[in-house]
């Protein structure tokens, strides 16, 4: 078991590039207590740049369409605003999923699997560390364990193995007496780990949702990103690809005649056809924790797997984790599966072994369940602890303005932990709205970073220029266009550092790195209501579909600060004769009379109260 421990000491050190670049590294290490206990403070960045405030534009015809198939006015114009066409794309009913057909390999590895699945031969699922890693070898140890498989799993330790399938977990399945090893949520890249399997006499099916390089394993893989593939969707998580091949799976079991035909029938070697719908509680928490866009077929899945929580059709581990996390699930929403739910499994593989957050979602008992939650919640606290420790080590060595010419944030100290430096890189692109990326040190002199990057940057793409310019200085890379991982050895950051800038500066212009909230418009001040507070609730909205917010000016009635340390602040705001009450989160300004703001309608429930509130997001002087 991994535990970080700050190594004390009072050197800070930069690294200066060449003139020509003249910017900053974060590079050795900066602690400092009082009485055994760390000192936060936050220092918010000024923008360098003016924030913009734009409005989605609606397609008015669609809009129509919409309205007129019976959808609410307001939410007919939000998705006619977020490339929705049809009304049918309003519609979350599981005959709306894209067929499995369509995905490429699918029937194949269906077709491998149920070999295995009839020959009772031993399958091993090899995870992710992260959470749709760990949802997704649930949904794969369930599904496949209802359909009567001999299945177990390995999940790689990121301090001891690293990343995916390596050639070091495929003597130990071989070791094991594996006959086929599938992978979840990872495999596109792991060409030697998949040769040395097959080398040793193993099958490998790979299921994965990353961007695949231009080599990829001589196997039957399932990946809609893959070359060639047709499958419409290209945003399925890494828990959405495996369920696509259980639905694939279940399909050619049952063309084959395996399962029992009479389902009331009962015989000791006979298996029932299973329900896989009772996985979409699994599908739906990885899918919004893995952040990909929710398109229409991942909205199904999501809004899915939502409705089962909210009426208690849920696994105990998911059950436990929204108590621990002092969620409610009768009121389960996007929002808590990403910043609840998710975050306390990610600890598991950020600071110990992802085992224990997939035993948490395999637990068959109640008791079990919260047992394995509290030690889940335990580690997120441990991890917000180190996150805040190493955010404000980074934000005391970057200067409040960055310099005009500055693209990029690389920071890295040689104790920064491993499992934390992809929330530290959020953080930082966060406040200062750059492409950002953290490193921690690894073996052998490597170092292995976690990016994390603004809306018009693919970063991937960028770290694939960096490499083709430079091919000896990443050891290797991959990802998605907002978040990507790469290892450079130690000695090498200030020359990443330099191509990483030059790169990202001939991908993006001046106005991508302006802060911009794109919002829905104006809302009329008589349907700033709860009801429609509530009625946005109730649909699914995450990443790609983005939430609704909207920018109105208010008059500032009167304001006072909230909080144990006057963080934050209440206010009370007037629009067109009506009055609403609006919280502004870490503001220690006094607003002026007028403002210009950016909101959500929110339906806050205080000791058994609902009231209307206004979540501020942004404001400015009207």
């Amino acid at each position: 078991m991994k535990r970080f421990q700050r190594k004390p000491t009072n050197k800070v050190g930069w690294v200066l590039l060449p003139a020509t670049t003249n910017i900053p590294l974060i590079f050795q290490t900066a602690f400092s207590t009082q009485k055994g206990r760390l000192k936060i403070r936050y220092k918010k960045p000024k923008h360098t740049m003016p924030v913009k405030i734009q409005t989605r534009q609606v397609n008015q015809d669609v809009c129509d369409t919409l309205i007129h198939a019976g959808a609410d006015p307001l939410i007919a114009r939000l998705c006619a605003a977020r490339d929705v066409q049809t009304p049918d794309e309003l519609d979350d009913k599981l005959s709306g999923l894209l067929p499995y057909q369509t995905l490429t390999n699918c029937e194949a590895a269906a077709r491998r699997l149920a070999d295995a699945v009839e020959q009772q031969e031993k399958i091993l699922i090899v995870a992710d560390y992260d959470a749709d890693g760990a949802t997704a070898c649930t949904v794969g140890i369930k599904g496949l364990g209802a359909m009567g498989a001999v299945v177990d799993f390995l999940v790689p330790n990121r301090f001891e193995h690293g990343y995916g399938l390596t050639p070091e977990l495929a003597d130990i399945a071989a070791a094991q007496g594996v006959d086929v090893l599938l992978t979840v949520d990872n495999g596109i890249a792991s060409l030697s780990g998949v040769a040395r399997a097959q080398a040793l006499g193993l099958d490998v099916v790979v299921t994965d949702h990353h961007l695949p390089a231009d080599q990829v394993p001589d196997c039957i893989i399932v990946n809609p990103n893959q070359r060639g593939c047709g499958f419409a969707s290209k945003s399925l998580a890494g828990v959405g690809v495996i369920f696509y091949v259980l639905m694939a799976l279940r399909a050619e079991l049952r063309a084959r005649g395996y399962f029992l035909r009479d389902a009331e029938t009962s015989f000791s070697d006979g298996i029932k056809e299973p329900n896989l719908a009772e996985l979409l509680d699994l599908v739906a928490l990885g899918t919004v924790a893995d952040v990909v866009p929710l398109d229409h077929n991942n909205r199904i899945l999501v809004s899915q797997g939502l409705k089962r929580m909210r009426a208690g059709k849920m696994r105990p581990g998911i059950r436990a984790l929204f108590e621990v996390a002092r969620r409610d699930w009768r009121k389960a929403q996007p929002f808590d599966m990403g910043f609840a739910l998710g975050p306390r499994i990610n600890a598991a593989g950020r600071l110990d072994d992802m085992s224990v957050g997939i035993a948490c979602l395999l637990s068959g008992s109640e008791a079990e369940a919260q047992e394995r939650a509290a030690a889940l919640n335990n580690l997120n606290i441990e991890r917000r602890e180190i996150e805040q420790s190493m955010l404000q080590d980074a934000l005391n060595a970057f200067p409040e303005i960055l310099p005009p010419q500055q693209t990029t944030l690389v920071a890295y100290r040689d104790d920064f932990h491993q499992g934390v430096v992809g929330i530290v890189a959020s953080r930082l692109k966060d406040r200062f709205y750059r492409p950002t990326i953290v490193f921690a040190p690894a073996d052998n002199g490597e170092v292995r970073g976690s990016g994390r990057s603004i809306p018009n940057l693919h970063l991937r793409d960028a770290l694939d220029l960096v490499s083709k310019r430079n091919p000896d200085l990443i050891l290797k890379f991959g990802g998605h266009a907002m978040a990507a991982g790469l290892s450079i050895l130690e000695h090498n950051i200030p020359a990443f550092q330099t191509a990483f800038e030059t790169a990202v500066r001939d991908m993006v212009g001046e106005d991508d790195l302006s802060q911009t909230f794109i919002t829905d418009g104006s809302l009329p001040a008589c349907d700033i209501t709860l009801e429609q507070a509530q009625n946005l609730a109730r649909h699914v909205w995450g990443q790609g579909f983005a939430p609704p917010s909207f920018t109105d000016e208010f008059h500032v009635v009167r304001q006072q600060f909230m909080g144990a340390e006057g963080k934050h602040k209440k206010v009370w705001l007037q629009k067109d004769g009506y009055e609403f009450e609006a919280m502004f989160w870490r503001c220690s300004e006094e607003l002026p009379e007028y403002i210009r703001t950016v909101y959500r309608p929110v339906a806050n429930e205080w000791r058994n109260n609902i009231e209307l509130q206004l979540y501020v997001d942004y404001w400015e002087a009207a």
